[in-house]
Formats: structure tokens, sequence, C-alpha cells
């Protein structure tokens, strides 16, 4: 049944049911992380551990006791001989050295239990002699049998002391009863637990039995998982290998394209407006220049005017008539003299136009080449959809090798009769649960017929206890401090009779159940000593897994009984250990020596075909094209525009001028003042016409030209559209010329170079794509291990059997014992003091009487019998 049962469990693991090939699609999870949900657990009912409760102070003191009893460490070595030699040579050769050794070292671990077996035997033994001699002896009135008393003056006191130590005897003796019946209705009643823990033990075996395939069935329906996400990632190849690749490519070429619009530092968004401002620039030149060559026109034609007129003035006779008035002819030269600073400063007629290249700019800009790069981004950003014409066959191959290797499974799934094992495991428990129920009642009668027994033994210490209490009782209450011990009461007499009583009962029971707990204390604690403390510390697994122990031929018995393979690492412990933690059996078991399921796994999910299928990816970038001629010759004739051409210094020079070389209004005034020093005639009116014509000009066409929105803007725009097109012709056919060679260097790299690129992102896709399976296989192995048909019914099992057998038996035992026993113990004064006591409540026939004389002279004191009292004396 054992084989039969394990081969199940091997059939469990091997087999399942049907792989699900059409499924529901899963919403699926981030690329690159699967999720395979939880493998459905059964709940199993059993909780093997026990809580005795307050019971469980005395089994600590029992343990405590043993471990007082029994200090030495569990003899391993000791016990693995005498396992090996089977007990057989120790008896028939026992007088060779080895064996005697090994009879010492027994004795010497048991030394503790014998000395207490031989005191229990010693007492066992001699208490009936005693008891014998002690009758024999009372009955030749010696050993307190004879019926006088001698009267002592601390007579009360003596007997208020027995009294008292037998009262405190008697509770030690009580409570010793009181914790063997404790232990005692303990133990029956624990034992109606057994039937609760052996159903949830057994239900734990159907759970395990019909969760297991479920679990399989899981781990084999999660295929479709893989098979989902990975038909995803082939379908959707285009944006995610594409992608890949394209981002990878960006990361080259997109520098060159930026570089096309990036001019001065413009970034390549704005690459477009720099070319429209470059225009625009060219056309501000040009307007700028129209209008303040019109208004310098005619401020230098009416300025040239009024000088004319001045120096026709100026040749007035007046002037040169120095004999005449001096003064006058000085003026007239200083005002002469002065007449060549009224003229204009900025000359701007002598500029040249920009015509030809705002002609050249306008056909550059007529070039859309937003359009010519957004082409090339568009046939950069078009490799998806490359990657998805030139992928189509692979995929489709990959994608017909996923759904063979889910046929794979789903046939080797069928190959083996999980139902009908797993029927044969059911019957197998049913017959053997049955069987255990037919012992219940056995057990029951059994526990019955103990209970009983046990109740027979605390009854023998329970009668001298009542003839104890009664006795003290009876003469504590019958007790007259002034009668006389041949005078006592009948009460008191009763009493001490029953103390007698009690006596003889001690005698007579205590021999029989001082051999019986002596014969359940070496039974116990052996069992506590020698099995259960070995348990809990794992000391008995280690002697389980003693290699060449069962078998001299296997190093280790489970391997080498179920796999034939005794080198292999599985123990008892190791074993239990496992269960204990509810892992998988698979783990447990070792069974991965019979079912590697690493290796089905990678030759049946894990196939090479995917891989050499993957490796036949053959992507070619050579059609994607960044930038086309248009755009190129667009960013020559940029470049050729004839900005360098222009005198960029001369207007500039012109631009920072001021209208005229002398401020025209302090000239009128400097020209007004000296006028004012001429002598009134014709020549001073004149100049005066001349100042108010100056101040004229200076009112309608200077000031304008200086103030005016129009000069100044024209002015304005002409310095800084100049300073633009100088910064941007510095550097321009330089940059443009680099521009071109990155682009010419990424269409290389793009057409020549991409395979390396190709090759990697590839190989990263297929890696993406392998490890979904990857993951499937480590998730499998990780729940078989962990999680898939979990054994921890069986070190229930094993832990239930431990519960029984040493927290309801060997505790409640060895408590039985331990209170029983401390009360037989205590019997011995508990005699002593009783027929001590009895001499103070019974009735003498005899006492000592003294003459009533003063003195005490024990020469005159003669004491003598007398007789007991008459009837009518009482």
């Amino acid at each position: 049944m054992w084989k039969s049962g394990t081969l199940l469990l091997l059939s469990v693991l091997w087999a399942s049911g049907e792989l699900q090939q059409e499924t529901e699609p899963r919403r699926l999870p981030p690329p690159g992380k699967l999720d395979f949900g939880y493998v459905p657990a059964g709940v199993y009912e059993t909780l093997a551990h026990y809580e005795p409760g307050p019971i469980g102070i005395l089994f600590h003191l029992v343990h405590a006791f043993l471990h007082a009893v029994q200090p030495n460490a569990f003899p391993h070595d000791l016990i693995v001989k005498l396992a090996k030699d089977k007990f057989g040579a120790i008896q028939t050769e026992y007088q060779k050295p080895e064996n005697i050794v090994l009879t010492l070292q027994a004795i010497y671990y048991e030394i503790g239990f014998l000395i207490c077996a031989a005191v229990g035997l010693l007492f066992a033994v001699l208490m009936p002699v005693v008891g014998l001699f002690f009758c024999m002896c009372r009955c030749c009135d010696n050993c307190g049998g004879e019926m006088h008393q001698r009267q002592r003056k601390n007579a009360d006191c003596r007997r208020g002391l027995l009294g008292t130590l037998l009262f405190s005897t008697s509770l030690v003796i009580t409570i010793g009863v009181l914790c063997a019946y404790a232990a005692n209705q303990n133990l029956s009643s624990q034992v109606k637990n057994i039937r609760r823990l052996v159903n949830s033990n057994m239900r734990d075996l159907h759970t395990f039995a019909n969760d297991t395939p479920m679990q399989i069935d899981y781990l084999i329906s999660q295929y479709a998982t893989v098979k989902n996400k990975v038909n995803y990632d082939l379908d959707n190849i285009g944006p995610l290998l594409g992608g890949r690749i394209h981002v990878r490519l960006d990361k080259e070429v997109h520098p060159a394209l930026n570089q096309v619009l990036n001019m001065a530092g413009v970034k390549i968004q704005r690459a477009i407006k720099a070319m429209r401002e470059t225009k625009e620039a060219l056309e501000n030149v040009s307007v700028s220049l129209v209008v303040l060559q019109e208004g310098a026109g005619k401020l230098h034609f009416n300025l040239s005017q009024v000088r004319d007129s001045i120096n026709r003035t100026l040749d007035d006779p007046g002037c040169h008539d120095e004999e005449s008035d001096a003064t006058t002819a000085q003026l007239c030269r200083s005002i002469r003299q002065s007449l060549s600073q009224l003229q204009m400063s900025a000359n701007f007629t002598r500029l040249p136009n920009v015509n030809p290249q705002l002609e050249k700019m306008k056909n550059v800009v007529k070039t859309d080449l937003s359009s010519v790069v957004h082409r090339g981004f568009s046939s950069l950003n078009d490799t998806p959809h490359i990657v998805i014409e030139q992928t189509r066959t692979v995929v489709n191959s990959v994608q017909n090798l996923v759904d063979s290797v889910g046929n794979n499974i789903s046939s080797f799934s069928r190959a083996f009769p999980l139902q009908t094992c797993l029927s044969n495991f059911t019957i197998f428990i049913s017959h053997a649960h049955a069987k255990i129920e037919d012992y219940y009642p056995e057990i029951d009668k059994m526990d019955f017929y103990r209970w009983i027994g046990c109740i027979a033994l605390c009854c023998m210490v329970v009668l001298v206890l009542a003839f104890n209490y009664l006795g003290l009782l009876c003469g504590t209450l019958g007790y007259d401090k002034h009668a006389s011990p041949t005078t006592r009461g009948c009460i008191s007499n009763t009493g001490g009779t029953l103390l007698m009583a009690g006596v003889g009962f001690s005698f007579i029971f205590s021999w029989m159940l001082m051999g019986v707990l002596t014969t359940i204390f070496l039974a116990g604690g052996n069992m506590e000593k020698l099995l259960c403390e070995p348990f809990h510390t794992k000391e008995l697994f280690k002697v389980v897994d003693t290699p060449y122990l069962i078998n001299p031929e296997w190093k280790n018995f489970i391997p080498g009984y179920m796999y034939n393979d005794s080198e292999l690492e599985l123990t008892s412990e190791s074993l239990y250990s496992t269960c204990k933690q509810n892992k998988g059996i698979y783990s447990a078991l070792r069974l991965d020596k019979v079912f590697n399921i690493s290796s089905f796994l990678n030759t049946t999910v894990f196939t090479k075909d995917v891989v050499r299928q993957l490796e036949n990816f053959r992507i070619d970038l050579r059609t994607i094209i960044l930038l086309e001629a248009e755009g190129k010759q667009n960013l020559l004739d940029f470049s050729e525009a004839g900005l360098s051409e222009i005198n960029y210094a001369d207007y500039l020079d012109e631009v920072n001028k001021g209208v005229t070389v002398v401020d025209v209004l302090s000239f009128a005034k400097e020209l007004e003042s000296q006028t004012d020093l001429m002598p009134r005639g014709p020549l001073q009116t004149a100049l005066k016409g001349h100042v108010a014509t100056l101040q004229r000009i200076h009112r309608q066409q200077i000031a304008p030209m200086e103030q005016a929105m129009k000069y100044v803007r024209a002015r304005s725009a002409l310095n800084q559209s100049m300073r633009f097109l100088e910064r941007t012709a510095s550097d321009l056919p330089n940059k443009v010329t680099d521009v071109l060679e990155a682009i010419a260097a990424a269409q290389h790299l793009i057409s020549q170079n991409a395979t390396l690129l190709i090759s990697q992102e590839t190989r990263k896709y297929s890696a993406t794509i392998i490890g979904y399976f990857n993951q499937y296989i480590e998730w499998v192995k990780t729940s078989l291990a962990l999680e898939v048909a979990p054994c921890k019914p069986f070190s229930n099992i094993l832990d239930t059997a431990q519960i029984m057998t040493c927290s309801f038996l060997g505790d409640s035992m060895n408590t039985f014992w331990m209170g029983l026993g401390c009360s037989t113990l205590f019997l011995l004064p508990s005699v002593i003091l009783a027929v001590k006591l009895a001499k103070y409540y019974r009735r003498m026939d005899t006492e000592d009487v003294y003459d009533d004389i003063p003195t005490y002279d024990t020469m005159n004191r003669f004491p003598r019998a007398s007789a007991p009292p008459r009837h009518i004396d009482w």
C-alpha cells in the first residue's frame, strides 16, 4: 500500500487535465512580467498543536523531575549500536568486552531510573514485611501494642504536634491523589479527542488527493498566459521591436536632423522660424533703408539751401568792411567757418540695398523645409511598419510553434492514468479510516478499564485518607482534657481505632501501589526521555536517518526504498521539516529524481525550434531616407544666399551716427546770439531769417527724424536686423556643411551600419519572448516546490501520533504516577504519626497513678496500678 501511495504521488505530479487551448484573452500585465495568479489551495483542518491548559503546570513539574532523574543527553550512538545489533549479539554474547561496554553505557544512562526503581521495589518488598513484623510486635504488646500510657506533663503538646503533622501529611497525600485523579480524568477526556484528530487528518488527506490534480491543472492551464503574451508581443512586433530599433536609431539620427534646423543655437522646432526671421530681417533692412534714405535726402536738400543762403547773405559788403565795423566782419567770418558743420552726419544714400539677398531668401523660403524634414521623420518613424512587413513569416512560424508546445503538454498530461490512481488512493484512505473506526470501541473499552484501575489505585489511598481524617476528627472532637487515659470517651477511642485502621490499610495497599507505580514510572519516564523529548529535538530523526541502520546496503533508507538510490540526500528529518513548512511534496520527496520537471519543461516548453525561428529575423532599413535631395539643396541655397556679402560694418556705422554733424538747434541759437551783436540793418535781418529757417528745419525735419516712431523704428529695425544677419552669416556655411555631413553619416548608419544595432535589439526582443517561457518554467518549479500538493497532512499525521502518545498518554500517566507516588511515599510518615497519635486517642487499660503528697521526692513516691474504673464511676 505504501508503494501504491508513492505511485499516486508521482502520478499526481506527472499528470493533469487537458490543457485549455481556447481561453479568453486575459488582461496582460506590463511587458516583461507575467502574472500567473495564485495556485488554488485547499485548507487543511488539522491543527497539530496541543495546549494542555491548567494541568500543563503538572506536566512541566513531571518533565522537571524526569530531567533531574535523567539529566543525560540522548544516547544516540548507544541506540544506533543496539539497533544495528538488534539486541541479539548482546543477549547471546553478553560476555564480550564491547557488549559489556554497551551494557554499562545503558546502565549509566538509566542510572537515575534504576535508582528510583530500586527504591520503589525496596519499598514494595519491605513494606509488607515491616507490616507483618509490626503486627506481630503489637500482638506481643510491644511497638505501642500495650494498652498502657504513661502520663507526661507535655502530653497535650505532643498530641497537638502529632495531630498537626498527621493532618499536614494527609493534606500532602490528598494533593497527590487529586493530581493523579486530574491526570486520569485528563487522559480519558483526551481519548475522546482522538476521533476528532483522526477524522480531521483523514479529511486533510482527502483534501490533498482532491486538490492536487486541480492545482496541477492550474499550472498547465497557465501556459495559456505565456501563449497569450507571446502572441501579443508577436502581433505587436512593429511597435515593440520596431519601436526599439527606432529609439536606438533616433539617438544617432535625431541629432543630425536637429542640426539641419539648429542655426545659432535654435532648436529643431524653431528651425523654420530661423529661415523666416532671416527673410524678415532682410525685408526690414530693405524697408528701413528706403525710409531713412528718403528722410535723409529731404533734410540734406534743405540744409544745403540754408547753407547756400547764409553764404550769400554773408557776401554782404557789411561783412567785409572792417574799417567801418570790425566786429561785424569778425562775426561774419566766424559764421562762415561754422557753416561747414551744417550738413548730414549719417549718409544712408551710400548704403547698398539688400535686394539680391532678399530675392534669394524668398526663393529659399518658397521650399517647405518643414515638410521635407517631416518626411524624413516619417521615414524614420515608419520603422515599426517595416519590421512588421519583414518579419511576418517568422512571426507566423513562432506562433505555430507556441501552439505545438501547448499540444505537447496536453498530450503528455493525458498519458498518465490520474483518475485511477486518485481513486485507488482515496479508497485506501477510506479503508484505513474504516479500520481505525473499528478500533474506537476497543479503545473506549480499554480506556474505561484503565480508568477503573486508576480510580481503584486512587481509592486505596483515599481509604487511608478517610481513616486519617475521620480519626483526627473523632479524636479531636472526643478529646476531654479532664479524662485520664483509662477514662477517655468512646468518640476519642473511635478516632484512635480509625487511625490504626488507616495504618493497617497503608501496610496492605502501599506495597501494591508502589509496585504498580514503579512499573508505570519506568515505562512512562523512558518513553518521555527516549521518544517524546528526542522527537521535539529531532534527535529521534537522526537515529532513523543513521546511514546503513535499517538496511546495511542503503545509506539512506527512504530514497533507497523509493528510488533504489540510497545516496540521494533525502532523510526523514528533511521530509518531516519540509512537510511541516507546508511545502510541496515534490520537493519534500525529491521527486525530481524520478521526474525532473526542469528537464521536462526545457524539452517540452522551451524548445530550440523557438530560439532558432527567432534567430531568423532579418530587417533591412535602407529604404529610410532622412533628408531628401530637395531639403539638402534648400540648405545649400540658404547658406549661399549672400548674407556674407553684406557690409555690416557700414550699415552699423551709419545707424550709430547722428542725423547731422552739429545740433541744428544749438547752431541756430549760436547764430542768433552772433547776429544780436551786429548792428541793426539788412544783414542782421537776413541772418535772423536764416535762424528762423534753421529752427523750422529742426522742428519740422530733424526732431521728427530723431523722435518720430517711423524713423526710430526704421533705425532700430535696421540696427537689429543687421546684427541678426551678421550673427547668422558669420558661421552659416560651416554649420550647413556640418549638418549635411551629419545627415550623410546618419544616413550611412541607417543604410549600411545598422546591422549590429538591429541584431542587438532583435536579440533583446527574442530574449524577452524566451523570458516568458523561462518565467513560466521558474513559476512551475517554484509552485511545485512550495504550493502544489502541500504535504502538511503527512507531518500532521506524525504530529498527531506524537500528541496522542506523548501529550495525551505519556504526560497524563507520568503525572498520575508522580501524584500517586508522592502520596504513597507520604504513607510512611502517615503510618508513624498515626500510630503515635492513636495512643493519645484510644482508651488505655492501665495508667500511671500517683499519691497526693506535697513533695515530689522520688524516694517516697510509690506508683501503683489501679483497676479500670467501674461503670458507676464513669
